[in-house]
């Protein structure tokens, strides 16, 4: 059995063009319905959480759960460059409203993977500096509009995964492939940070600040050791850095990455591979968590760990081991405050669209009936006791 500290935070998580349906004002509605992207299927209406968020914010507070974090639309909010809407502000400012009446810390996200079209098509992306000081300028604008009852407050979510995706690989948008963009998508994000960090610190409320990171456990075969070290600079290291002096670090922790001479290599032979591909390896979490405090010297949040899976009871097994991680960091004294599982709904997986299922809670498509699994209920209990007994 594991207790789990007072005060610790349960909760789960989703980000709004996964879940809320008809975001077709940004950069990643634009990339689903480009014939050349990877995308296997456009988010369409999505959960219907932009309406039916009253619903779903009741049921995760009915399962046990304490916190719910979810993102902001920033295509809905800014529209146009400099053309703030009143309205979106209003409905996200209800939904922080909405938590606290049903006993839950709203957790805000101001950015988690999508920006409106014309970040794109008149400034040029996350490569263009000019989006880092639009994103300050929104998250100055939309901290003071939703006021003092925000809980905890995440700038970005994941942009090492976006400068890496859509400016290295190709597969999000815009869909560029440039050592060069990725180096200054990665300098014009981080200041996007600092930016907002301020701008949110300044506004009302004493919310805790932090962006959230994609962090792996790192292992390589023979001859694999400068791939790995290169990839973990890049991909973690520059940004636990940056992380310095912040209030937290989200750690977003799902699998392992393996690199081999010439770059990453498949699952171990013996260990199985999920809807997305990636090994099951749910003891990631406890290296990522020693990690980012080790180089960040922060708190840490796990903000996201989950699995992509039809088999329900793997879910359980999963998450039981990714807790038991958490527990033996608690044992060492490391100060993890809280547990966020991936996701409150099974979701628009971004280019793999609706295929994998992450949700604690499953959704039909044609009629969007939710329906708790056996794993939503089990989670719940933990929430609601604050521990675990495997």
């Amino acid at each position: 059995m594991i207790q789990f500290p007072d005060g610790f935070v349960w909760g789960t998580a989703t980000a709004a063009h996964q879940v809320e349906g008809g975001n077709w004002n940004n950069d990643w509605w634009m990339w689903e319905h480009e014939p050349t992207s990877p995308c296997v299927e456009p988010s369409g209406d999505a959960c219907d959480h932009f309406w039916r968020y009253p619903d779903d914010i009741a049921l995760l507070a009915e399962l046990g759960f304490g916190a719910y974090r979810f993102s902001l639309e920033w295509s809905r909010i800014e529209p146009e460059d400099g053309e703030f809407s009143v309205n979106a502000l209003d409905h996200y400012r209800r939904m922080v409203d909405c938590c606290r009446e049903n006993g839950l810390l709203p957790v805000v996200t101001y950015h988690h993977f999508t920006s409106p079209r014309w970040t794109v098509t008149e400034l040029g992306g996350w490569e263009d500096p000019a989006v880092a000081e639009r994103f300050g300028r929104f998250c100055e604008r939309t901290a003071a509009h939703l006021g003092a009852d925000v809980g905890m407050s995440c700038t970005l979510n994941e942009p090492n995964v976006v400068a890496l995706m859509g400016y290295y690989l190709g597969v999000f948008p815009p869909g560029k492939r440039d050592e060069d963009l990725l180096v200054r998508s990665t300098d014009n994000l981080i200041r996007a940070h600092r930016l907002a960090y301020d701008a949110i610190k300044a506004g009302p409320g004493d919310t805790p600040v932090g962006l959230t990171l994609s962090m792996h456990e790192f292992d390589c075969v023979p001859g694999g050791e400068r791939q790995m070290a290169r990839a973990r600079d890049r991909l973690e290291d520059v940004w636990l850095d940056a992380c310095r002096g912040d209030d937290y670090v989200g750690v977003q922790t799902y699998t392992r990455l393996r690199f081999g001479p010439d770059g990453l290599v498949g699952p171990a032979e013996g260990v199985p591979a999920l809807q997305m591909g990636y090994e099951y390896w749910p003891q990631a979490l406890e290296t990522t968590i020693r990690r980012a405090i080790e180089v960040a010297g922060t708190p840490v949040y796990v903000t996201e760990n989950g699995i992509g899976t039809d088999d329900d009871e793997q879910r359980v097994r999963y998450l039981t081991e990714a807790l038991q991680a958490v527990g033996r960091c608690l044992d060492d004294g490391l100060d993890v405050r809280g547990y966020f599982c991936w996701s409150l709904m099974d979701n628009f997986e971004w280019a793999l669209g609706y295929r994998p299922t992450f949700g604690l809670v499953a959704v039909d498509r044609e009629t969007q009936e939710r329906t708790p699994k056996p794993s939503a209920h089990w989670m719940g209990e933990i929430a609601r006791t604050n521990r675990l007994d495997a």
